[in-house]
């Protein structure tokens, strides 16, 4: 058993101080209580929060940020942007996957996340050939999830056409392609995780992938426990097509015609109009929000303060990683819901501030979406124990000097200018001391010169 004394720590939703906090061998919470000595103990100074979870992530595009950011057309946009990423994506093996995967996961540790929802269609060969064995990517992405200390929900994604309309997959989408055998097979793969804190997930592309009946017949074959997580309504375009293919909006034609519910995360659900949004959150699932990629990509902003009146659940994800940082997803979510209603504070509520609103949220939504046991410090209850995953910010950072506890998030959410992230635990190891995670050197050494040799292949107008 591992013993902590926490100065300030986030505990069920409230600052509590000299917080007693025991770990077991397992990683997970054995007992909390406040107002206890730090003798015996090993002390945490800073201010203790759970960490996040990222509920949103395509770790291969992490190759690709940055270079997407010249006009190449005139009316640029997701779809423009779409043609970069194929070129990265026919660029990457099993072994530059989990180089850059185990970056990214690292980049995430020492931003705040402590889970990661792996959204994976690059399952096989540029040509679509099966790689032997078969969850090469797949093993790729979990090695690296063990590797730096992140937990991992990995959802394999069916993908089998090129629009609602049925159109074959594009040459440049082969790869991402599955029959339903194989899908099933991938997805059980996925299910025997390399690491006690991996677990799998049911995930479907896009509606405009995935043809009702297999989606159907997914789901009847996969285990009713699993979390299925699916893009939805991220593009106006993508609503066009289902008005005139299906006769209904696509979140609608979910809600109508498969049923979903708390198992489900909806990814972006952008363009809903009223009615589906009181419905999603009705229904208990949560929508998948990713400000900065959405941002990004120009996709447009989620309707998030009627969500919320309407008793929604949401959680974040980095999704195209231009940006690793739960603080900036947190921050533009606040923002760009006070340039659309031209008003500040949108999503506070009577005696919570932005801040309290937002983590909370994020929290709870992404653990929900993840279907697993995390953001909570809290004791063991009927359902199990929590797993110790937790940030520390530090008390020195510029953002929080002389900070009381009832403005800590909103200053680290809305004021820190600079990462205030000092130490990061994850299943009961810290990964991340002083803001730098054990691993970074090596971890990023190896980026690099891969990094390097795609820049050198670009320039030369190489696909491998």
């Amino acid at each position: 058993m591992q013993r902590y004394h926490a100065e300030h720590a986030f505990v069920d939703g409230a600052w509590q101080g000299d917080v007693g906090i025991d770990v077991d061998a397992g990683g997970y919470i054995a007992a909390v209580q406040a107002g206890v000595p730090a003798e015996g103990r090993e002390r945490i100074r800073g201010w203790v929060l759970p960490g996040l979870p990222n509920l949103h992530s395509h770790a291969f595009q992490r190759a690709m940020a940055g270079l997407a950011e010249r006009a190449s057309d005139p009316a640029d946009s997701f779809w423009t942007w779409r043609e970069q990423m194929y070129r990265c994506a026919a660029w990457l093996t099993p072994d530059r996957l989990r180089i850059v995967a185990s970056q990214l996961y690292l980049e995430m540790l020492e931003a705040g996340y402590t889970h990661v929802c792996e959204f994976h269609y690059l399952h096989h060969a540029p040509d679509g050939r099966p790689y032997a064995p078969l969850e090469s990517m797949l093993d790729a992405l979990r090695e690296a999830a063990a590797e730096v200390g992140i937990g991992l929900t990995l959802l394999p994604v069916l993908y089998q056409t090129g629009g609602l309309d049925g159109r074959p997959l594009a040459e440049r989408q082969r790869r991402f392609g599955s029959d339903l055998d194989t899908y099933l097979r991938l997805l059980e793969a996925a299910s025997r995780p390399l690491h006690p804190h991996q677990r799998a997930g049911v995930c479907f592309h896009s509606l405009r992938a995935v043809p009702e009946p297999s989606m159907r017949q997914v789901l009847a074959a996969a285990a009713e426990e699993l979390p299925v997580h699916i893009h939805v309504a991220e593009q106006e375009a993508e609503v066009e097509d289902c008005l005139r293919l299906r006769g209904r909006r696509p979140v609608r034609w979910l809600l109508d015609e498969i049923g979903i519910g708390p198992r489900w995360c909806l990814v972006h659900a952008t363009h809903v109009d009223a009615g589906e949004c009181a419905a999603l959150a009705a229904s208990g699932a949560v929508a998948g929000l990713c400000p900065t990629t959405e941002a990004n990509l120009g996709d447009g902003l989620f309707p998030l303060r009627a969500y919320l009146d309407a008793g929604g659940r949401w959680g974040i994800g980095s999704d195209s990683h231009v940006c690793v940082s739960p603080v900036e997803e947190l921050r533009w979510l606040e923002y760009g819901q006070r340039l659309w209603h031209r008003r500040r504070n949108v999503v506070a509520a009577e005696g919570r501030g932005c801040g309290e609103v937002l983590l909370q949220g994020a929290l709870a939504g992404g653990a929900q979406a993840s279907g697993v046991r995390v953001g909570r410090i809290a004791p063991p209850d009927a359902r199990g124990a929590w797993r110790a995953d937790w940030i520390v910010l530090d008390p020195e950072a510029d953002a929080l000097a002389g900070a009381r506890a009832e403005d800590v998030l909103d200053r680290w959410i809305f004021a820190a200018a600079r990462p205030s992230v000092d130490a990061v635990m994850s299943a009961g190891v810290w990964q991340v001391r002083q803001g730098r995670h054990r691993l970074r050197e090596a971890v990023s050494a190896r980026f690099t010169r891969l990094m390097s040799d795609f820049a050198a292949r670009a320039v030369a107008g190489q696909a491998d």
